[in-house]
């Protein structure tokens, strides 16, 4: 890099192997979108997940081919939903690589969302397990008290679920369950979707587009 370069400093995306790969793609095309550099990390599980939810392949030797395959497909399925995504600031990390960047407090990173969160991956890193770069690299945000977000996706929740949950919160990461609104004048999956990839970009400051945000029952303040 020379000097008179900016430092690259990505937000890290983390998909685990829980339903909602859409959720994930929805928030990185809305980070692409607004002009954030993503690290992403695709676990072993998710890939499983991905391929069942949308056909798509992920493979490490073709990670670019089959992010654009992804990324323009809608929360229905419908291929070519979505326009082809620029991923060219996008890095891909395999799960495995535990020598990764992410892997080190002193890689430069924003922080990191974990869109979807399975319970298996709240376990993980509440323990600090570290098994994989999607944990690891989640410890990491903590301990460098970067924002963390973890957009849980399972129903219904053990106590011991809840307990690590709370642990979570505790360390200062943003618990954020898949939960759609329907307040916003969704009419497609898509605006289900796009809801909570926005409340998870919400929380990390990111600006975006994704949903009508709520500004008043206007009707109750004129009859009042």
């Amino acid at each position: 890099m020379n000097a008179g370069e900016s430092q690259r400093t990505p937000w890290i995306l983390g998909v685990s192997g829980a339903s909602g790969t859409p959720y994930a793609a929805a928030v990185l095309r809305a980070l692409l979108e607004a002009g954030q550099s993503v690290d992403l990390v695709v676990s072993r599980a998710s890939r499983l997940t991905l391929l069942d939810e949308t056909g798509v392949s992920f493979r490490d030797a073709h990670w670019r081919e089959d992010l654009r395959a992804w990324l323009s497909q809608g929360a229905d399925g419908t291929p070519g939903a979505f326009a082809d995504v620029d991923v060219s600031d996008v890095r891909h990390w395999s799960a495995g690589d535990l020598a990764a960047g992410p892997s080190s407090g002193s890689y430069p990173a924003r922080g990191m969302l974990i869109v979807p969160a399975s319970t298996a991956c709240v376990a993980g890193v509440a323990l600090g397990l570290s098994k994989d770069l999607l944990q690891r690299a989640a410890g990491v945000t903590l301990k460098e008290r970067r924002p963390l977000v973890v957009a849980l996706r399972e129903t219904p929740l053990s106590g011991s679920t809840l307990r690590q949950l709370v642990a979570l919160d505790d360390a200062g990461a943003t618990v954020l369950p898949a939960s759609p609104a329907f307040y916003a004048g969704a009419r497609h999956l898509q605006h289900l979707v796009d809801f909570v990839a926005g409340r998870a970009l919400d929380a990390v400051g990111v600006p975006h587009r994704l949903y009508r945000r709520w500004e008043g029952d206007l009707g109750a303040a004129r009859s009042a």
